[in-house]
């Protein structure tokens, strides 16, 4: 992987008023994943001037990046996950910012299993020192536990007497969501299209189907909220309040107050219940954002009006947070092209399939900080 500098212009934006962090000694890195490789942004604490990286690993589709703090005092660690046609799938990181990259271990299905990994969707810190998580294509889970060198397949999930009736959406079957409890390694959360919530309690051991209250909308009628086999978009939670759950589901958007065990629609007041992100505010456990799409009319804004919709009050009401995005925005966001990075005053982060990436810092009015990258499917940002 390169690492080489561009000076095209994007994310060339001075101070505008917004985010003067200046002179805290905290920048800011973000990762953006792409169908054709990987950019790299750097920046101060203002996140207002950007310099950018890339593309690292050229040619291959980036579904998943993650940035963890390193095992010994230095900047963060970065990973991807990226996939070749003719390569398969390979996990990279860096310790160094990007400049240089090393091939970790990749996640592969042991010799008794008649499947291959066709990509990494989902990459997750767990709750154990050198823990990581792995979601894959197709929909399985892998667990590391000695920082990605090895891994192992959780044969729980994977031998789970529904997995052969789980579907596949558009995207292929993946699970997307991994949310290891932030105090309890042995639980997590898992979420796949089309299968829906699975949960586990004893380490992966044993794993129950958490979909009460989630409605399938393209099932026969009669038939709406089968136990599993809803098409769940995105499953997001604060490591504060970790027993409540946000969904972004196929038409529909829920939360849950157990952990999974019920959901509730607070999908009223948004001006669709399509989408694929859904992000918790990493500071404020109440406040949620989604970014509403017009489902089978078209996967694109309603009226083509790039808005994000942000609830301050868990989802009892909504309001378009907008100020600066465009109209005229005939693109979706997916599902993790949406994030928060970890600022006392936080940035959220949009990527679009038309290759832009947009910030607002701290609520305030949305910035583009690039433009003309390949279609974005993942971001990551962090202090560094």
């Amino acid at each position: 992987m390169d690492g080489t500098e561009h000076g095209t212009g994007q994310g060339t934006e001075q101070g505008t008023g917004q985010g003067t962090e200046q002179g805290t000694g905290q920048d800011t890195v973000v990762l953006v994943g792409t169908r054709k490789g990987l950019w790299v942004g750097r920046s101060d604490g203002a996140r207002a001037a950007w310099a950018w990286s890339g593309p690292h690993a050229a040619m291959t589709e980036v579904y998943a990046c993650l940035v963890t703090p390193p095992s010994d005092s230095g900047p963060p660690r970065l990973w991807a996950a990226t996939a070749s046609s003719w390569l398969g799938p390979t996990l990279v990181r860096s310790d160094d910012l990007g400049e240089t990259w090393v091939e970790a271990g990749v996640p592969r299905f042991p010799d008794d299993v008649d499947a291959s990994v066709e990509r990494v969707w989902q990459l997750q810190p767990g709750a154990r020192a050198g823990e990581l998580w792995a979601g894959t294509e197709p929909g399985a889970v892998f667990r590391s536990t000695d920082d990605g060198e090895t891994w192992e397949l959780v044969r729980g999930l994977w031998d789970h007497p529904h997995r052969a009736e789980w579907g596949e959406g558009f995207g292929g079957q993946a699970f997307h969501t991994l949310l290891p409890h932030p105090t309890d390694p042995d639980r997590l959360v898992a979420a796949i299209s089309t299968g829906g919530v699975y949960a586990t309690t004893d380490g992966g051991a044993t794993w129950e189907p958490r979909n009460r209250g989630l409605k399938a909308e393209f099932f026969p009628d009669g038939a709406h909220y089968p136990e599993f086999g809803q098409c769940v978009h995105k499953v997001a939670r604060h490591p504060a309040h970790p027993e409540r759950l946000f969904l972004q589901n196929h038409g529909g958007v829920y939360r849950s107050d157990d952990e999974g065990g019920s959901w509730a629609s607070i999908a009223a007041g948004l001006p669709s219940d399509f989408g694929f992100p859904v992000v918790v505010h990493p500071h404020r456990p109440d406040t949620v954002h989604v970014f509403p799409l017009g489902g089978g009319e078209g996967r694109f804004p309603p009226e083509g009006r790039a808005r994000v919709w942000r609830s301050p009050d868990a989802g009892a009401t909504w309001a378009a947070h907008d100020e600066g995005l465009p109209d005229g925005f005939w693109v979706g966001v997916m599902r993790d092209a949406m994030t928060a990075d970890d600022h006392e005053r936080s940035g959220l982060w949009l990527g679009a399939r038309n290759g832009s990436v947009w910030l607002s810092v701290d609520g305030g009015r949305w910035r583009e900080v690039a433009r003309d990258l390949p279609d974005v499917m993942c971001l990551r940002a962090a202090r560094c």
